[in-house]
């Protein structure tokens, strides 16, 4: 039987942990963070040093593998780190802050802001627009919110919070917390996000009714006469992550505020993106978000001053 995963070394102990990033992070030898040089560094040995310290030999800075990344300055052992990040990869509903508060043996409020330093490494720059190849892009939105709280005034989903998602068949997926479904706030999106040549799949909503007419095809399928295919017109695939999502919402987090939806959106497309169906496993799906590392640092300040 395989050993499990979290008694590898690299999740129990920090100098296997650090060793692990640096080869992950430094395939191809080690760079510079300060001035993004390489090969112009040597270790700084000895007990006067920290593990793992390096220093420049072009700018004179010292560094280790974690500077310019979401794990700067972080007083939680590197080790931990990984087993946050791990579990935050492999759980396909999400883990909450609480869960993780008792699984790391850390604080509520260190969990909380580590998940969201991790969300920070799961938004992966995007590599063109959906559908260059021509193939099928399901645009739909949905919508998360207490219904106990909507107001006499609210009408329909007015009161709830919105996202806007587009998923390429067999491909990726790409999410938007917008203030309103409407075609002047959807438009945009589909424009930026979908190549022309695609051919876009939506229900009835008149939001993309003009937009649409912009790219090689628009199929439509009217769920409010119980149609919800025709052929391959259809929007299964992209109601399908919001299934995800939504069980996620509901039965994980239950509570998430409208100034934090985008990254827990994020959260999800990036495990849609990296899901096993094209070719990840949990192990190579961690290794997508740590490599994506640099450049991300998040401060608990901006964590809650920012969408």
């Amino acid at each position: 039987m395989a050993e499990p995963i979290l008694n590898q070394p690299h999740f129990q102990d920090e100098d296997k942990a650090r060793e692990y990033l640096e080869n992950l992070r430094w395939a191809n030898g080690v760079i510079c963070p300060h001035c993004g040089s390489t090969g112009a560094h040597y270790r700084l040995e000895g007990e006067s040093h920290r593990k793992g310290l390096y220093k420049c030999t072009d700018c004179r800075d010292q560094f280790t593998v974690t500077v310019g990344t979401v794990f700067e300055r972080s007083k939680i052992k590197l080790h931990i780190w990984l087993q946050a990040v791990h579990l935050m990869c492999a759980s396909k509903k999400g883990i909450s802050a609480k869960q993780m508060e008792r699984m790391l043996g850390v604080t509520y409020k260190t969990a909380w802001f580590m998940a969201h330093r991790i969300r920070e490494s799961m938004d992966i720059e995007v590599d063109g627009p959906l559908g260059s190849t021509g193939g099928a892009v399901e645009a739909d939105e949905t919508f998360w919110g207490n219904a106990k709280k909507k107001p006499k005034s609210a009408r329909g989903y007015d009161h709830k919070m919105k996202v806007v998602s587009l998923v390429e068949r067999d491909g990726k997926k790409r999410s938007f917390h917008v203030a309103n479904v409407t075609a002047k706030t959807v438009t945009p999106i589909l424009r930026e996000q979908i190549a022309q040549k695609a051919r876009l799949m939506t229900d009835e909503s008149s939001v993309y009714t003009k937009v649409g007419k912009e790219f090689a095809q628009h199929g439509v399928v009217n769920h409010s006469s119980g149609e919800y295919a025709k052929g391959d017109i259809t929007t299964n695939t992209v109601e399908s992550s919001f299934a995800i999502l939504k069980r996620g919402l509901y039965g994980t987090f239950h509570h998430v505020s409208e100034k934090h939806l985008q990254r827990y959106a994020t959260e999800f497309d990036f495990r849609w993106n990296t899901r096993e169906k094209l070719g990840f496993s949990d192990v190579q799906r961690m290794a997508e978000a740590l490599k994506n590392i640099s450049g991300k640092r998040l401060t608990y300040r901006r964590t809650n001053t920012t969408a």
